[in-house]
């Protein structure tokens, strides 16, 4: 596969000197931060860093699910949108009040959830259709069966599934009123969950995402790093909906004077799970980072050429900056921490999810409970939209604890499928590095670490995917000159490493197995 040349960055004059002033000293009572909005499935947060990494300020709020039909998953953009701004604020003038101005912008995003609104007017036309859902599972496989799945692997790294943008966005022109006429005459925007930010940031000036978010489309090229026309047309897709394709960290504009008191630059653009990899400076071929959010994502660089999986992983783009485009190796699994809160929310076994580690912890073994939590169906390396969860082993004496166990288990279950894949792929990482909410509990990571053999690395900074926002965008603005700049921030929290007898590991995962094979449906 060719790599193309890349256009110049373009940094803005005066956005750099300002930058440059603050690093010689010019206002030594003045820190110089970067601002990460980071856009999750269930909340938004924003935090702003010091080029340290040390956070200076964090704000964050939860926000409505909505499902309105079985396997349909979708937020308000509205929520989106208010929550976003309302946590920027504040993280804003907290910052301030603690003498450091804020420089510049970065968001990272839930990537796939998909929003299409009016141009003119900025209103989105339709609830964002979340990456969870899976109302288009019958238009995949009615697509594969004509044999589109090979054309959009060899283009663009994906499979065939309902997670992916591309079947969201034909969903939502085809069951809204005049929608693709709207689209096809140019009156309708598209886009993941950065582009509508910026989108409504920039006071409607702006429609762009970048590599990382566009890759997750189902419609970008990884040769070309561009919209693939066929693609469009295999999937009805007008051009004229699309925004303009950047690298990471690059000049998205600024925002509108109204919000913040004064334009502040937007630098950077990143899926969350790319963003995380930043965060975690994956910059090295072979480096390998997993994320515990709402869902559970593994990410391995492999460099400037792209690896194809034989064993149903993704192929994706890591990151495009300064130039440089690297690869990486993706294996997607739909609910991590979403089994605790279920078990929170949807059962009410638990107040809070920091129960679940004493929990877990006060039995020996999981007595051979096993939890498969499909609810929106399996991911990576099964690829099975229909199927749905289960609990398996139960008994008279099954109760809390044990369900709390099976939750935790399954996330390093579900990793564990991941890595063999990899290793399938001739790919044996000798550790991982982890981050998001659940890495805070010990007795996960040391269950995760058991699980799959090898050292688990858990860094200073959990919440990594800001970071990588922060750090793209103080890339661009010249706080960092270089990854290996970034590089030199990252620092270990702690260690765990294997110590499950290798007979015990066997028989474990052999248990999750037999509990998989019960809830597929292919």
């Amino acid at each position: 596969m060719s790599r193309f040349p890349l256009a110049s960055m373009g940094v803005g004059c005066s956005h750099k000197a300002y930058i440059q002033d603050k690093k010689l000293g010019s206002d030594m009572s003045k820190t110089t931060g970067l601002m990460a909005l980071d856009q999750g499935t269930t909340s938004s947060r924003a935090i702003v860093f010091d080029h340290k990494a040390e956070k200076i300020a964090l704000h964050q709020k939860e926000f409505p699910q909505h499902f309105p039909k079985q396997g349909w998953v979708e937020h308000d953009p509205d929520d989106i949108w208010t929550t976003t701004l309302e946590t920027a604020r504040d993280a804003f003038q907290e910052a301030q009040a603690k003498g450091c101005e804020v420089a510049a912008i970065g968001i990272t995003n839930q990537r796939e959830t998909t929003i299409i609104w009016d141009r003119k007017t900025g209103q989105p036309i339709y609830n964002a259709i979340v990456w969870q859902d899976r109302r288009t599972a019958d238009i995949c496989r009615a697509m594969k069966a004509d044999g589109v799945e090979k054309t959009l692997h060899e283009r663009t790294g994906l499979l065939l599934d309902p997670y992916f943008s591309m079947t969201k966005i034909g969903w939502i022109l085809d069951h809204v009123e005049g929608a693709r006429a709207r689209a096809e005459k140019g009156d309708l925007a598209f886009g993941t969950v950065d582009s509508f930010l910026l989108w409504k940031l920039t006071g409607g000036k702006k429609h762009k995402t970048d590599v990382t978010n566009a890759a997750r489309t189902g419609l970008m090229s990884l040769e070309t790093l561009e919209w693939d026309e066929e693609l469009l047309r295999l999937f009805k897709i007008p051009r004229a909906l699309l925004p303009q394709i950047m690298d990471c960290a690059d000049d998205f504009g600024e925002t509108d004077p109204s919000l913040f008191g004064r334009a502040l630059p937007i630098a950077a653009l990143a899926g969350d799970q790319q963003a995380a990899s930043i965060g975690q400076c994956c910059f090295t071929p072979g480096m390998i980072k997993s994320t515990y959010g709402t869902g559970c994502f593994v990410l391995m660089n492999t460099g400037d050429n792209p690896k194809w999986s034989q064993n149903r992983l993704l192929t994706t783009v890591a990151y495009r900056m300064q130039g440089q485009v690297a690869y990486a190796l993706e294996g997607s699994i739909f609910i991590a921490g979403a089994a605790v809160q279920w078990l929170r929310d949807g059962l009410g076994i638990i107040k809070s999810a920091a129960q679940t580690q004493a929990l877990a912890a006060n039995l020996a073994d999981n007595q051979g409970v096993y939890m498969v939590p499909a609810f929106t169906g399996l991911g990576a390396p099964h690829w099975d939209p229909d199927a749905r969860g289960g609990i398996f082993g139960i008994t008279r004496d099954t109760g809390p604890q044990h369900l709390a166990r099976a939750a935790l288990e399954s996330v390093c279950y579900q990793t564990h499928d991941l890595l063999a894949a990899m290793e399938a792929d001739g790919l044996s990482p000798k550790s991982i590095r982890v981050d998001g909410g659940m890495v805070a509990n010990d007795w996960v990571m040391q269950f995760l670490s058991d699980i799959l053999g090898i050292e688990v690395e858990r860094p200073v900074v959990s919440e990594t995917t800001a970071l990588g926002a922060a750090y793209l965008a103080g890339l661009h603005m010249g706080v960092y000159e270089s990854p290996a700049d970034i590089a030199r921030n990252w620092a270990r929290d702690a260690r765990f490493s294997p110590k499950m007898p290798a007979q015990t590991r066997k028989a474990s995962v052999a248990g999750w197995d037999d509990a998989v094979a019960r809830v597929k449906t292919i």
